[in-house]
Parts: C-alpha cells; structure tokens; sequence
C-alpha cells in the first residue's frame, strides 16, 4: 500500500517542483503555496458529495449523452468550480498576487492538492487501482489536472493585471478549464475509436498552450531582469 502510495504522489511532487522552480523571479510564500495545496485537497469531500448527487441524476447508461453529462457536468464543472472557488479567496486580494505568473502557480497548487487525494483514492481501489492505474494517472490524469489549472491560473491573472476586460478575463478563468477538462475527460469516457483519434493532438494541443501561456507570464514579469529582455 505505501508502495502504491508513493506512485500517487510521485508525479504530483515532480510537477510541484517544477512549477516552483519555473516561478524564478519573484518566489511566493511558502505558506501560502501549502495552504493551496491543502485546500485544493479538502474540497475533495464536497467535491465527491456533489458529484454523487449529480450522478444520480445521469441519461442512461452506455450512451454517448451519459459521458457527456458525467464527463462536462459532473466531473469537469463541479471540480473546476470548486477549485476556482478556493483560487479567488485564496489570492485575489493577497498583496503577494503581484505578477501575472502567480496565477498560474496557486491555480496549480489547487488543482494539484485535489489531484493528490482523487489519485490516492483511485490507486488504493480494490477493483480498478494498482500499479498500472498509478502509472496510467500519473501521464494523463496527474498533467492534466495540473494543466487545466495553467488555463485557470493564466486567465485568473488577466483579470487581475488587465483591468479595462476584467469581466472577459474572469469568464473565462472560469468557463476554459471546464471546457478542457470536459473535452478530455469525454474523450476517454465514451471510449469510441473515432474520438480516440483526436485525444493524443487533444494532449499535446494542452501541453504546447500550457507552456505558451505560462512563458508569457513569465515574460510579463515586473521583477524580470532588465537584461533578460
């Protein structure tokens, strides 16, 4: 079980650091950076309670309408809105939210503190955990999360540093991530060849626009250097 424990948590870990380290020029407390963490973890309780009221309200089993309800509304909205939730009373009046890049970094906490507990409780399954499950979420599910909070993060910052679309910017800090984690969360449920075709494109179109957002934050940084520019 500790073994399995350890695959959970090693990719959440591994991207923490990286996220950390990638925030090179004006680093965020500690403190807070743990309390995202936490948070995003203990919004997993309710976060499991709505979706299993929400479930019970699923279209018929096997259909594509049913892994489109489970994968938009019940796993990508509910879990998307509670971590957004917690982003905007965790830093949206914090004087330490000076730089664009720092949403993104306490978006990714979040999104990485509720994929922790969901990857635990996934691995240590009796049916459907073990090795190959940890390995699994540990490419596709783990990235993802922390991904879907790029987006979140990327667009929370807009809102916060360009003023004049605020409303724009906010919207879609809310409805981006939703759509993403839908659209990758429908792929792998209906399980069809024909949308099989378009996940791998789906993953790295996710992977380019997460890097791509993320340097331009970075290169928007007031405390850059004036002779990296």
């Amino acid at each position: 079980m500790y073994k399995l424990i350890q695959m959970a948590l090693a990719p959440i870990i591994i991207i923490i650091f990286y996220i950390y380290i990638r925030d090179k020029y004006e680093k965020e407390p500690i403190r807070l950076l743990i309390l995202g963490l936490l948070f995003g973890s203990f919004i997993t309780i309710p976060i499991l309670g709505v979706e299993t009221i929400l479930g019970f309200l699923a279209p018929s089993e096997n259909t594509l309408l049913e892994s489109f309800y489970i994968a938009f509304i019940v796993a990508a909205f509910t879990e998307e809105c509670f971590k957004y939730i917690i982003l905007y009373f965790l830093i949206w009046r914090n004087h330490n939210f000076n730089e664009k890049f720092d949403g993104i970094v306490y978006a990714v906490f979040i999104s990485l503190g509720f994929a922790s507990v969901e990857n635990i409780i996934y691995v240590l399954n009796p049916q459907w955990g073990g090795v190959n499950t940890a390995a699994a979420r540990a490419i596709l599910s783990v990235p993802g999360h922390a991904l879907f909070g790029v987006a979140m993060g990327y667009y929370f910052s807009m809102a916060r540093f360009e003023r004049e679309q605020k409303d724009k910017w906010i919207a879609k800090a809310f409805y981006i991530p939703i759509l993403l984690h839908g659209i990758y969360d429908f792929i792998l449920m209906a399980n069809k060849p024909f949308l099989m075709i378009f996940f791998i494109p789906f993953v790295l179109y996710l992977w380019v626009s997460g890097f791509r957002k993320m340097k331009k934050h970075l290169q928007d940084s007031p405390f850059r250097p004036r002779i990296e520019e």
